[in-house]
């Protein structure tokens, strides 16, 4: 039981939650985008089960490190560069992100989700849970090397990321609903998975974009849609009143002579 009282242990336990919750939520915002297609009584089901799925693969990964360093070895050469098979799975999850949030954008502008009989049409249960393990497989990726290049104890990797997957269990289902309910705030989201998914092509050519920079955008974003969400319900509290307010009677009309 030394570890309890092991400082070093407890400060790679926090900063790799941290990390691990961090770079959990490209999959979480995409989970809720995903699950959000799905008719209402299905979505629980499918957050759920996606979560689930990223949590099985990144401990099954965890537990083959050696496996996962020899996926940084090169496997294809192709116009004078080498490509690894980590490099072909970001290339692969990032033109999924781009295709799908580029559907998902459109689908939106044409308006289809205004229509609530529509909701969940042609979309199926099996077929979303299969889309949500693809992209976990990329997300795993990335997270499970982050763990290892923070702790060198097993361990302590697999209780960060189990922790991490609790904390995202809890915020699935309120910040689904928070995207469901707000279109700005949906759109907001779907930029955020083109965003991703050009770092992660990027990634799998070589050209790496420091995480930081692109979570500081996603913060900076997410404060200005905040402050339009609250000046937006400010005036619609506003005209409530104003109209709450407006005296009843007939309005007196002037007659000219």
């Amino acid at each position: 039981m030394i570890w309890l009282i092991d400082p070093h242990i407890w400060a790679s336990f926090v900063t790799l939650l941290a990390l691990e919750i961090v770079l959990g939520i490209d999959n979480l915002v995409f989970l809720s985008l995903l699950s959000g297609r799905l008719p209402a009584p299905q979505r629980a089901g499918a957050r759920k089960i996606g979560l689930a799925l990223a949590l099985g693969m990144r401990l099954g990964l965890l537990g083959s490190i050696a496996w996962l360093i020899h996926l940084t070895e090169p496997v294809l050469a192709l116009a004078g560069r080498d490509f690894s098979w980590r490099d072909l799975i970001l290339l692969g999850g990032g033109a999924f992100l781009l295709f799908k949030g580029t559907r998902e954008i459109h689908l939106t502008v044409d308006g289809e989700d205004e229509a609530p009989e529509n909701r969940g049409a042609g979309v199926s249960f099996v077929g979303t849970v299969l889309q949500i393990a693809a992209l976990d497989v990329v997300f795993s990726l990335d997270s499970v090397i982050t763990a290892v290049g923070v702790a060198e104890q097993l361990w302590v990797m697999a209780a960060a990321i189990v922790a991490a997957m609790a904390v995202m269990l809890v915020a699935a289902t309120p910040l689904a609903s928070f995207i469901e309910r707000n279109a700005s705030v949906k759109m907001l989201a779907l930029s955020f998975l083109l965003l991703v998914g050009t770092v992660l092509v990027a990634d799998g050519f070589g050209f790496h974009v420091p995480r930081g920079y692109i979570y500081a955008a996603m913060v900076f974003s997410v404060l200005v849609e905040c402050l339009n969400l609250l000046t937006a319900r400010r005036r619609q509290r506003k005209k409530a009143h104003r109209d709450a307010n407006k005296p009843e009677g007939k309005s007196l009309v002037k007659t000219s002579r």
